[in-house]
């Protein structure tokens, strides 16, 4: 083992001891819904008759896959008529979760079969917790804790499961990815995914494809210099680094170890998904905040595809990118979201700081360099957000269906047939990264600190869950369960909660 590896290593145990829990009703408001001939029920009161048949299946990922479309399995075992009758319980956790939670079913821990969530706190410690109970299976605790424990030093980083089922990725603040046993928690090995950990962040969630863990890095909350975004690839086998994308000084291929180095700091990978993956191209979308564009080697403020070897292929970058960049109103506050194709093309849509959704054609991308200097511009369509406001959030994209949430409201829109966003409902209740799953809509309120279930063809509320506020903490739905970390990383504190619904068994 390597150094670099060797000085990553941290502890890994078997947390024996029972996570704090409490259970509870459903602590929520349920709405009437509407039977099929459009008389009303009681969400509360539907399906009490009848033991729920719960399916089970793997969240393996943020937003359920490595495409991130936010849609989770069409059923879930929970119903518009289920809702009433989830129990909640509450596990106190030892770090904050700014992030979301991936779920493994009849997984092979502490030598037995159980559904198994898996976490990542704000200052790197990996948690496995039995599904149903929420006590700590094991807990995995890089050695830099101690250290950045309350500092500013944090990630938000979704960890992600090997396709093999045996182990999972997760980041940590001192500049990691970790490869970890699913049955121990004990460390298989530790990749270096920048030199400069200080100033350069794990803020967006692991993505994985094609055998390659995908890793992107931006900044910390106040944007100070210097850093440099970038997306990084790590062999799932051997934890070898082996491609490197830059978003300034591009033409350097590794890891800048230096950020100050490269003549402009800046243009950090930091939306919530860290990275998108084309379905069959393997070709990886992402989308950059605030540094310079010359068309060349530097792309602030840009939506990027790379080849599955971190290639720049294409770009778009909006005509106000200088604008943008002076006004702190990042393009990549959040990342592209792939759309249904249209016959041969196919689309994305991406929000950002600026409260604007462009629809842009990914066959029609190329801001590079012609003979008139760097082209910006060319998006399909330009349509509001909710609000609008800034968008931190990942859409989902259910069918010709797009749910997008912000600090103003949720909203949905439908792709229609000529490759166009119209505006379909939309309501006043922000909220975080939407889900759906087993046909409900799913949107945390990070504000008002609650669940929102909604019916994602007419936007009806069918049920709020109660629960604290948070950041940019999602929710996971499957198996009959849901589960939402709350808190915000930048109160970096030492503790944390997270909520399991779950229908009686």
């Amino acid at each position: 083992m390597s150094a670099a590896l060797l000085s990553a290593c941290g502890a890994a145990g078997h947390g024996g001891a029972t996570a704090s829990a409490s259970v509870s009703g459903a602590h929520a408001s349920a709405s009437a819904h509407p039977n099929a001939d459009g008389s009303a029920r009681s969400a509360a009161s539907v399906g009490t008759a009848r033991p729920p048949r719960i399916p089970s299946g793997n969240w393996p990922t943020f937003d359920f896959n490595a495409q991130r479309s936010g849609v989770g399995p069409a059923d879930t075992g929970i119903t518009a008529g289920d809702l009433g009758r989830l129990r909640r319980i509450t596990v106190h956790l030892d770090g904050t979760v700014d992030a979301s939670v991936i779920e493994i079913a009849h997984a092979m821990v502490e030598g037995r079969r159980q559904d198994v969530i898996v976490l990542t706190t704000s200052y790197g410690r990996t948690e496995a917790l039995n599904a149903a109970t929420g006590r700590r299976l094991w807990e995995f605790t890089p050695r830099s804790v101690a250290r950045l424990q309350g500092t500013p030093q944090i990630t938000t980083a979704t960890p992600v499961l090997a396709p093999s089922g045996e182990a999972v990725y997760a980041a940590s603040p001192d500049g990691y990815v970790h490869k970890l046993s699913l049955a121990t928690g004990h460390q298989i090995w530790a990749a270096a995914i920048t030199r400069f950990p200080s100033h350069e962040k794990s803020a967006g969630a692991l993505n994985l494809d094609r055998g390659q863990v995908v890793a992107v890095m931006d900044g910390y909350d106040g944007d100070i210099p210097p850093y440099v975004g970038h997306a990084v690839l790590i062999s799932e086998r051997t934890g070898r680094v082996t491609h490197v994308f830059n978003a300034l000084c591009s033409q350097r291929t590794t890891i800048i170890a230096a950020p100050a180095t490269c003549h402009h700091s800046d243009a950090g990978i930091w939306g919530r998904p860290g990275s998108v993956v084309e379905p069959g191209s393997g070709r990886i979308l992402v989308a950059t905040g605030n540094g310079d564009f010359n068309g060349h080697t530097d792309w602030g403020d840009s939506v990027l595809e790379l080849s599955p070897a971190l290639r720049l292929l294409h770009n778009w970058t909006p005509t106000d990118q200088y604008q943008l960049n002076v006004d702190d109103q990042d393009l990549g506050s959040t990342e592209p979201a792939l759309l249904p194709a249209r016959g041969s093309r196919h689309y994305v849509v991406q929000g950002g700081k600026s409260g604007i959704l462009s629809l842009l054609n990914l066959s029609a991308l190329d801001g590079t360099s012609g003979p008139a200097g760097p082209r910006t511009g060319g998006q399909v369509q330009q349509i509001d957000a909710p609000g609008p406001t800034d968008v931190f959030s990942q859409p989902a994209v259910w069918g010709s269906l797009v749910f997008v949430a912000d600090g103003a409201g949720t909203a949905a829109y439908r792709y229609g047939a000529d490759a166009r966003l119209r505006l379909l409902w939309q309501n006043t209740t922000p909220g975080t990264s939407p889900i759906v799953a087993g046909g409900l809509l799913y949107v945390y309120d990070e504000n008002g600190g609650a669940l929102n279930v909604y019916d994602p063809s007419t936007g009806h509320r069918d049920i709020s869950l109660g629960a604290g506020p948070g950041h940019w903490n999602s929710p996971t739905v499957i198996g009959g369960r849901i589960f939402l970390p709350v808190g915000d990383a930048n109160a970096h504190q030492a503790s944390g909660t997270l909520y399991i619904w779950q229908l009686p068994r």
